[in-house]
């Protein structure tokens, strides 16, 4: 039974082979990656997996890698398995006679190389369905030292033909593309986009359903979000905004998945730290978004005086954002970016549909000092009614709970730093326990010390 699929947006397993990452890009010939990933099964049954993977734009599997997963458990491929060639690049497929989730951890080869600078990694949740429309917030094209690159995955049963429409009216296609197989779209190789292009993109199948993912590749930071593979929300919501805080900042590009034009309204609303002290102050921002277009919002409301913003200046926010408002009620998709240039450290996240929102996520991958990485977590209330939060660990007795009730709106976050076991890598389950509770959540992998970027940031899966 299929029970996930997920996309390897970029893989790359040779411990030494240069894999062009970047076809048409400056970089194309210098960047090295690998894989890894964490399968948690949802099931109090033991999960027996099979994951195939397939080269670029090949719809025949080179090699199939069964493995089980034990009840209620998780099991982590730091690499990915001996019996996929060096040098693999492409996507895969994962499937299960259980339920299960999974995310992928992108890293270059040095990351363990303290003292310099370069890219680090970064990760992405694995999707168990497509659409025949995928949604893409933000791309670019040489801005601030940024361009990014997508994979599209045929996640259906039959080839199909893909084509692209960029927010300037630019375009890529490909066609035939098999079932399981991915294509890669380089937004540098793209002569229709300007220099210093900045936007998003709609990306439609001809037959059968796709799935996609975007990397955000800077000079030392690499940020990976999914694509939108539904209609999106009327109003969606941001789990964690974390701006002017230890030199991280916060952007939200949030794209018109619509027809028409529409004005949004995003509410910030601080969380509380463990002293029970709100971390910033309420706030909200207006913006019109032109259909298929996108606009950035908290980058700028947190930093300047811009029109259509109430937020202060330049003082710590950490919390969650929501939006408030939608006047022409089109669907919403938005991704968003954290971003600390001053450590290179950053990590992009997707944002949630509160309507699709269960009483628990599931996190794949949990550490606690893990050659100096630890996670946290964040949960919001994306439900009516204040709930408190119960986060539960595999193969551990730590139980993280909210100490008030969570209020709809607010959110919680708990790091698991000094809290699990030394060495510790699992899976965790957040649950709320009010009856007809809802909520969403992300989860930051991190490790604080050297240059590299060693921030990593995924969805967590509701289950």
């Amino acid at each position: 039974m299929k029970a996930s699929r997920y996309i390897a947006g970029m893989v790359a397993v040779a411990a030494a082979a240069m894999v062009s990452m970047f076809p048409g890009s400056a970089r194309a010939q210098s960047i090295t990656f690998s894989s890894g990933i964490q399968v948690q099964n949802l099931s109090s049954t033991a999960a027996s997996i099979d994951i195939a993977f397939y080269p670029l734009r090949n719809g025949t599997a080179s090699v199939s890698v069964p493995a089980t997963v034990p009840a209620n458990g998780s099991i982590t491929f730091a690499q990915l398995p001996s019996q996929v060639a060096a040098g693999f690049d492409g996507s895969a497929v994962i499937s299960s006679d259980q339920r299960i989730a999974a995310v992928v951890n992108i890293v270059s080869p040095d990351i363990n190389t303290f003292a310099s600078t370069g890219l680090g990694g970064e990760t992405y949740i694995g999707v168990t369905s497509g659409s025949p429309i995928v949604r893409l917030p933000l791309l670019f094209k040489g801005l601030a030292g940024f361009t990014t690159f997508f994979n599209v995955q045929n996640v259906g049963t039959t080839a199909t033909n893909i084509s692209v429409a960029y927010q300037n009216g630019a375009t890529d296609t490909f066609a035939n593309l098999a079932p399981g197989a991915s294509v890669r779209f380089d937004q540098a190789a793209n002569t229709g986009l300007p220099a210093g292009f900045v936007g998003a993109a709609t990306v439609t199948s001809s037959s059968s359903d796709i799935a996609a993912v975007v990397s955000q590749v800077g000079a030392t930071t690499i940020l990976i979000y999914n694509g939108f593979s539904t209609s999106g929300s009327q109003a969606p919501v941001f789990p964690l905004i974390n701006t002017n805080n230890s030199g991280f900042v916060t952007g939200v590009a949030l794209q018109n998945a619509g027809t028409a034009a529409t004005t949004v309204t995003v509410a910030y609303t601080p969380s509380l730290n463990s002293q029970g002290v709100a971390q910033g102050a309420a706030c909200t921002e207006t913006l019109t978004i032109q259909p298929g277009a996108s606009a950035n919002f908290a980058i700028d409301a947190f930093a300047k005086t811009v029109a259509g913003e109430t937020c202060v200046n330049g003082t710590l926010f950490v919390g969650s954002g929501r939006v408030t408002a939608n006047t022409g009620s089109q669907p919403l998709a938005a991704v968003v970016n954290q971003l600390n240039s001053g450590t290179n450290k950053a990590g992009a996240y997707s944002s949630f549909d509160p309507s699709t929102a269960t009483d628990t996520v599931v996190y794949p991958l949990i550490q606690d000092r893990v050659s100096g990485f630890f996670t946290g977590v964040a949960v919001y209330n994306a439900g009516t009614v204040d709930t408190t939060v119960e986060c539960t660990f595999t193969n551990s007795a730590v139980k993280q709970t909210t100490t008030a009730p969570l209020k709809p709106g607010e959110s919680f976050s708990v790091v698991q730093n000094n809290v699990i076991a030394n060495s510790y890598t699992g899976s965790g389950t957040c649950k709320a326990t009010a009856a007809g509770a809802k909520i969403v959540g992300t989860a930051n992998q991190v490790r604080v010390t050297g240059t590299k970027d060693t921030f990593f940031v995924y969805e967590g899966i509701t289950n």
